[in-house]
């Protein structure tokens, strides 16, 4: 239920008792079961956010890609598709990070999602489950969050499809291979 409140409401609307509204459930439960408004929020938003990198996991599954260069462009794609469908849960997400730096029990949370993303991500794209597929699917998961956190602010700085590979060929220019 929480899920539903960070994806119709902005973040300033998400009360406790808005959500405890959606549930059903009393408003000192809240406290009881997650210790506050914000932990609940955070849990939501790792559940949240653990369910969208399934959805983008099963889709590319469905498309039957098996490189990692060709999951990787596909799985960009499958993000633009379904970005504006999470969009409340990404402003909620952005809201959450800020969050961190005061309070201890979100920072824990949103650490502990991070670390288990890194090695999704690094399964979902055939990064290998080593540290250097764990760090590059760091690297994708912050250029996921950077550029979702952009289109946030202005959907126009999105950058998508040919544009995404033109800048990939790019970037590659700064970081030759060394055998």
């Amino acid at each position: 239920m929480a899920l539903r409140c960070l994806e119709n409401l902005p973040p300033g609307k998400i009360t406790a008792r808005a959500i405890a509204h959606e549930s059903g459930a009393n408003l000192a439960s809240i406290t009881y079961h997650f210790g506050s408004k914000d932990e609940l929020i955070t849990e939501a938003i790792v559940t949240g956010l653990d369910r969208w990198l399934a959805e983008i996991a099963q889709q590319l599954d469905d498309l039957g890609t098996r490189a990692p260069e060709e999951r990787f462009h596909s799985a960009l794609a499958v993000v633009a598709d379904s970005r504006r469908r999470h969009e409340g849960l990404a402003r909620n997400f952005l809201g959450a990070l800020a969050r961190t730096s005061h309070d201890h029990r979100v920072r824990e949370l949103l650490a502990e999602g991070f670390r288990r993303t890194r090695g999704e991500v690094a399964t979902v794209l055939g990064l290998g489950a080593d540290d250097a597929g764990r760090d590059a699917a760091g690297l994708v998961v912050a250029l996921f969050n950077g550029l979702l956190f952009q289109t946030l602010v202005d959907p126009g700085l999105a950058i998508e499809g040919n544009r995404m590979i033109r800048a990939q060929a790019r970037l590659r220019t700064l970081m030759p291979s060394r055998g």
